[in-house]
């Protein structure tokens, strides 16, 4: 059983409502139990959202509380984006999830262009991730 963020299963959770179905996710999901995930939305934001970007570092950073995440319209929503990172490592910890399936270049689940708050949550947790594009 893995985590897969949510919109690249083609659900409609990405902040702008468009979709980003992948086609190895899609095939993926066909033999294996995935549990789709949108940290933003399990932090409270509401889809859709203005996009957000983190000032000052990376995922690390704000979890560490050297950096935050601000949306385009100046709000803070830090405290959402690390809320819905710890929502989706509990999520990973009642079902034993050692994998998730992220989207790239996400605040929220980007990995290596940009470590989104959640990923640097579960690789600190020992969870493995992959980034998707």
């Amino acid at each position: 059983m893995f985590l897969v963020s949510a919109c690249l299963l083609g659900l409609e959770t990405r902040y702008d409502l468009k979709t980003k179905s992948d086609p190895k996710i899609l095939k993926l999901a066909k033999g294996q139990r995935l549990v789709p995930i949108c940290p933003e939305q399990l932090g409270g934001l509401p889809t859709p959202r203005p996009p957000a970007q983190i000032i000052g570092g990376n995922g690390l950073d704000v979890l560490m509380g050297r950096a935050s995440v601000v949306d385009e319209e100046g709000r803070d929503v830090t405290r959402e984006f690390i809320r819905g990172a710890q929502q989706v490592l509990r999520i990973a910890r009642l079902l034993n999830i050692e994998k998730a399936y992220l989207k790239a270049k996400s605040p929220s689940c980007g990995y290596r262009m940009v470590l989104g708050v959640t990923a640097a949550l579960l690789v600190s947790s020992g969870i493995s991730v992959v980034e998707i594009d």
